[in-house]
């Protein structure tokens, strides 16, 4: 394997760069040999810590992704060794002695062959509580900080940290195997493993902090767990709406920056760079979905033909927004929250008018979870500069702005106060 010369800040940069992309396989991976994941992700940060030791002096691997893959399981191999008698570890766990590949899986047809998948399903075991899950999840798969998480959460970062903090504890309390659930038992994971796999998609859309809006690999890795969940699951209709969802996100990737890599807002998107590939394979997702869904249809659904709304939609104004308001209003009614609100009041603005989606904005602008979320001033400051209230709307966009944590939105905000005149 070649190495690259690189200095020290060259070389930090590229290990917190191609860690913060590979931490979740390189945790899935080694989860495999120790079966526990706050071990593996141990092994994980050791790695790390080798790289930063050797990178500076030996120069940046050829392929650092492989190299921390690696180290980290050269790692979990020796304490395998260390912890049991070698010989009958390898009999517990199917491996042979000469390699250090991933134990062979069960042959039943339903296994999920994908490391990452098995991650998530074992992180979202019933012993956690649903909160406790999807922080572990994000944490381990996404490579989110704590930050990030609570911003997704909407709560202290403080309490997140005690989230995950035992939630590893109990999984290694409660001796839970890595290893694919089957039956009933997978039906109880897949709500907390569809919210998972939606706020990491979410994270890569909108990135919570840095300089960059989007994080492309998050988005991808998914889409990719949605889509393979979708071929697991064909009579699942949340499954398939999810996919759907994400799809018809995805296919706007291109159009949501400029060329400097500044947001680009929908309403100003050029829909010509939407991938119209993406957005046929979320229609016919959501046509699956449709197919095997009894009763009445859920979250997902009702998110993912509000998005297929926007993707029929010729541009933002000719948007059907009144049946999206109606679908947020059923989305509401199905899944309280705040967020739902205020993306309801959006449509409702483009349908009725800025004054009763003000009214929605205010009934919830008292919601302790809104009270450091910059959507809220945001959405507040459209509506009052829609409404000649110039002056309050300044004072809400430089609200938002100063809560802002993403440079990019940052920035895009500070732009907003800057253009309205002032009065």
């Amino acid at each position: 394997m070649e190495h690259q010369p690189a200095g020290q800040p060259a070389a930090e940069h590229a290990i917190e760069t191609v860690f913060r992309l590979e931490s979740p396989r390189i945790i899935a991976g080694v989860a495999r040999i120790v079966r526990d994941v706050g071990i593996a992700e141990e092994l994980a940060q050791d790695a790390l810590v080798a790289a930063l030791e050797q990178w500076p002096r030996d120069g940046v691997p050829g392929n650092p992704g492989a190299w921390l893959m690696a180290t980290a399981r050269h790692r979990a191999v020796d304490l395998v060794r260390r912890r049991e008698s070698y010989a009958r570890k390898l009999a517990e766990i199917g491996r042979d002695l000469d390699t250090t590949a991933p134990p062979p899986e069960p042959a039943d047809p339903q296994d999920i062959d994908d490391d990452l998948l098995r991650l998530v399903f074992t992180a979202c075991h019933p012993v956690l509580s649903a909160e406790a899950r999807t922080a572990l999840t994000l944490r381990l798969l996404g490579g989110l900080t704590t930050a990030e998480i609570a911003r997704a959460f909407l709560v202290p970062e403080p309490t997140v940290a005690q989230r995950i903090v035992r939630a590893k504890r109990t999984l290694a309390a409660r001796n839970v195997a890595f290893e694919v659930p089957y039956g009933p038992d997978r039906a109880a994971r897949l709500g907390s493993v569809l919210d998972v796999i939606y706020l990491i998609f979410n994270e890569g859309y909108a990135a919570t902090a840095g300089d960059d809006w989007l994080r492309p690999a998050l988005c991808e890795d998914a889409l990719r767990l949605a889509r393979v969940l979708a071929a697991l699951m064909p009579k699942e209709p949340e499954v398939h709406a999810l996919t759907s969802l994400l799809e018809f996100q995805a296919s706007r990737t291109a159009a949501r920056t400029g060329p400097d890599g500044a947001p680009v807002l929908l309403r100003d998107q050029d829909r010509r760079r939407w991938n119209r590939m993406l957005i046929a394979r979320g229609i016919e997702a959501l046509a699956h979905a449709d197919a095997v869904a009894e009763g009445a249809p859920g979250p997902y659904a009702l998110q993912a033909t509000i998005a297929a709304c926007h993707a029929h939609a010729h541009s933002y104004a000719r948007t059907d927004w009144a049946a999206i308001a109606t679908l947020y209003a059923l989305l509401a009614a199905r899944v309280p929250s705040p967020i739902v609100e205020l993306n309801r009041a959006v449509a409702v603005s483009m349908a009725e008018g800025p004054g009763p989606a003000l009214a929605i904005v205010d009934a919830v602008a008292a919601d302790p979870a809104l009270r450091d979320y910059h959507l809220l001033p945001s959405v507040r400051g459209d509506l009052l500069a829609r409404l000649g209230r110039t002056a309050e709307a300044r004072a809400q966009f430089a609200r938002a702005a100063g809560l802002a944590r993403n440079e990019r939105e940052r920035e895009l905000l500070a732009a907003r106060v800057r253009e309205l005149p002032p009065g």
